[in-house]
Parts: structure tokens; sequence; C-alpha cells
């Protein structure tokens, strides 16, 4: 049977999702004339025209409540429209659960996901509704902050997103469609001698140390940490890193880098530790492939922090 991609669009209401698939249609003329059933699961500031969508072999259906948004609708749409494409615009108020968990017809494949979101009111909802807007987010392989102005806080936004979505592509788009292609600034000093990694600031060094870690390469960086090494730790290793709330409480994850050490056996297991590390780039199975080793040039004792977590914003 032949493949139907099917591509999704997520993101919060009035993030711009229906601005993109109608680019996406009629100003890149996405797909050539093929036949498009295009899905639409809310009403937004912008409309579509059907009589335009038509001109480009485009059918709109629309689904107007989350329980209507079932496996035989699917099924029945695909057999009434028998589409070469599919798109689905999905409503930023559903649980993504439903549309991940829906079985597709025969042959619907999908291929890319895609959400937006509005650079405007992004740091609102973070701060408010931020598991809601995270599940939109959270399964897209590309997300697209749109209206971008010189103010927008890029590394806030791109931290955020990585913490729940490691792999996808960030693009920041200005309100005349061109792309951000600023860089994002760090809330420390990478030309100290020893940069100093403050608890506040330990998620978003991990994540820029992770993804970006050739700038790193010997450099030296101190900073509190927790340790893993348990008894079953090969001996000369061990994990420094901090817990780190990722969206919400229910949402806490580890982050460590592995740590090459003589005299680790000597540090307890769950203990915390100051630390001040030279950084090297080496391939590490715990890692699939190249990534920052640190080798430790002092090792002290330290207290636990007030807060033992850290967080991306």
């Amino acid at each position: 049977m032949e493949e139907i991609p099917v591509y999704l669009f997520t993101g919060f209401m009035d993030s711009g999702k229906t601005t993109l698939i109608r680019q996406t249609l009629l100003e890149n003329h996405f797909g050539d004339g093929a036949k498009t059933l295009l899905i639409v699961c809310e009403d937004g500031d912008v409309e579509y025209d059907e009589d335009e969508l038509a001109k480009i072999n485009t059918k709109i259906l629309m689904v107007e409540k989350e329980e209507d948004f079932t496996e035989a609708l699917l099924k029945n749409s695909s057999l009434q429209y028998m589409p070469d494409q599919v798109f689905i615009e999905y409503n930023g108020t559903w649980h993504m659960d439903t549309l991940l968990e829906a079985k597709l017809p025969d042959g619907w494949l999908i291929v890319q996901s895609l959400a937006t979101a509005d650079a405007g009111t992004f740091d609102m909802y973070l701060s408010n509704m931020r598991p809601m807007i995270m599940e939109q987010l959270f399964k897209a392989d590309v997300v697209i902050f749109n209206r971008c102005d010189d103010d927008t806080p890029k590394g806030k936004f791109r931290r955020a997103v990585k913490a729940v979505n490691r792999p996808a592509q960030i693009v920041y788009e200005r309100t005349d469609g061109t792309v951000d292609e600023r860089e994002e600034e760090l809330p420390f000093d990478l030309n100290q001698e020893i940069i100093e990694i403050s608890d506040a600031d330990y998620a978003i060094w991990y994540m820029d140390a992770q993804e970006n870690y050739k700038k790193y390469d010997g450099k030296k960086v101190e900073f509190t940490a927790l340790v893993y090494n348990p008894d079953k730790m090969k001996k000369g290793v061990m994990v420094p890193g901090r817990f780190a709330m990722t969206c919400c409480i229910e949402d806490i994850a580890f982050l460590g880098f592995k740590c090459k050490y003589p005299e680790s056996k000597r540090i307890l297991h769950k203990s915390w530790i100051h630390i001040v590390a030279e950084i090297r780039v080496e391939f590490a199975m715990e890692y699939k492939g190249k990534g920052p080793v640190l080798y430790p040039v002092s090792v002290e004792p330290a207290e636990k922090p007030e807060d033992e977590l850290v967080y991306f914003s």
C-alpha cells in the first residue's frame, strides 16, 4: 500500500498554526497539486478560505470536539477523501495523547510534527500554564517561535523546549517572516579562567555543554554537585550532576556528566561535592558518541543546597 504522509501542526491557541499551514500550502506550493486533506480542530483568529484551498486540490474537515477525534473519524475521512497527503491542525487545549495514541488509517504515516509558539505570549504561558503548553511541544520535530523581536529571550525559550524535547529543531521567526539568527546569550562567562556555574545556571550550562561540547574542550569549570557513585559503578568513574525539574514536579531528571577520577571510590554515593574540573571532549558510551568528560582538578565536600533542584528558567 502506498504511504500517505501526515503532517502534524500543534501549539497553543493563536500561536500561528493556521498561518503556517496557509503559507505552506498556498505560498510554498507544498505537494504541487496533490490531493490534500486538511483536518482542522480549532477556530483561530486566521481563517481558511475554502474556495482558495479548492484551487490547490485541498479539502477541509472540521472537528469541533475532542471526543469526535476518533479512529473511526480518521478511517472514514480516508475512505471519503482518499488523500495523497494529510495536514492536521490540532487543538491547543486538547490532550496530545488523543492524537498520538490514535490508530491511523492504513497507509497513513506521520512524517513530520511542527509546533508553533507566539514569542510575545510564550513567557506568560510558561509561567502560568507550563504543563499544558509544553505538552504541545514535547513531540515536535520542529518548534517555531514566531513574532520574535530584539527583546525575545531566545535562550530561555530554547532551554524550556530542550528540557522536554532534546532532539527538536528550534526556529525563531521575526514579525516580518525572516529568520532571527542572533546568537543566544549565556548567563556565565566562557572566557573566565575557571567558569563558575551557579546553582541557578547549572541546567542552562548542562544543556549547552551537551549540545555544543566542542566550545568547552579544554576549559575548566566549577560547580556544586550531587554524586551518582553506587558500588556497581566502574572504578575511576563517577557522575556529578543535579536533579532538574524539566516541566513539572512529576518530571524530574538527573543531569550528570561522566567524570574520570582515580579516587572516585572515596566519594560516597549521593554525597554533595564542590568540584573544579577540566572538560575534555571524548567518545563515551554514556553519550553514545562524543561529549564532555570531566577530569577533576579538585573535589571537596559541600553542604547540601537549600533547594536541591535546578531549573531551566
